[in-house]
């Protein structure tokens, strides 16, 4: 019994620890976002922010684009299977189009982010923990935070919600490629149907969904490299804890974001 409880007095102890950090860094790396901002910020920090956003969001175009074409396809003959049987193939595209400005578009390109870039902070940073660069940062009197998570956040800030619209884009237009063979709607009528499917809300939700998902991943797969201690083993199990880590949160994120919409009366 008193096993037991230690153990879970231990993870509880565990698990708050890791939230106060993770609190500790947010607020370090808000602090110090102006370093990274045009103009008024460090040009070299922003030159880095920008070939971050290269990194994360130009790179990763092509496997969102083809993710989210599979899943436009797939949430289309799903729908299409079953709405056929009562005469009512419009219903799809309403499906689709709110289908992924709400939820597939943002979540597709998070999970997507997470994998590719997520374990990429962690690795990185984790590499410069295992190498002692982050000490020699701090001996120079340098912010680890300000200097190598700051570039990575702004830049996750800018790209993600845009790699979001990619992918509604090319998941919506999935749907009307299915719809063009199945029911031989023309392209025409097609978006004309998606607009009067979609309402602004729509996509802010999406868009606010997206600044969230960024923040979880760059934070996440930061805060696990910065924890790295050992040798080059603990980057990769710190690589694989930053995508399982990211991509449970930004599902929790998720479903809390929905929720809040659907309580408030934006579903």
């Amino acid at each position: 019994m008193a096993t037991l409880i230690e153990s879970i007095g231990r993870s509880t102890l565990d698990y708050l620890d890791y939230v106060g950090g993770l609190s500790i860094q947010s607020w370090a790396a808000v602090r110090s976002l102006g370093s990274s901002m045009p103009i008024v910020g460090n040009r070299f920090r922003w030159r880095e922010a920008v070939r971050q956003m290269k990194l994360i969001g130009v790179d990763a175009l092509p496997m969102v684009g083809l993710m989210a074409i599979c899943a436009g396809f797939i949430l289309a003959l799903q729908g299409a299977s079953e709405l056929r049987r009562f005469g009512a193939m419009n219903y799809v595209i309403d499906l689709v189009s709110v289908g992924f400005t709400r939820e597939l578009g943002p979540l597709l390109t998070a999970i997507a982010v997470s994998g590719r870039s997520g374990s990429a902070f962690s690795a990185e940073i984790g590499t410069m923990m295992v190498s002692e660069e982050i000490d020699a940062l701090r001996v120079m009197a340098f912010d680890p935070v300000e200097f190598v998570l700051v570039p990575k956040y702004v830049a996750a800030l800018v790209v993600v919600p845009c790699l979001s619209i990619v992918s509604n884009v090319c998941g919506i237009s999935a749907g009307g490629i299915f719809m063009f063979f199945s029911a031989h709607l023309s392209p025409m009528f097609y978006m004309h149907y998606v607009m009067n499917s979609i309402e602004l809300r729509d996509v802010i939700t999406g868009l606010i969904k997206s600044l969230a998902f960024a923040t979880i991943i760059v934070h996440v797969g930061c805060l696990e490299g910065f924890r790295v201690r050992g040798g080059p083993d603990a980057v990769g199990r710190s690589a694989t804890s930053a995508v399982v880590k990211s991509t449970f949160l930004v599902i929790v994120a998720d479903v809390a974001f929905t929720a809040i919409f659907y309580l408030t009366g934006k579903p």
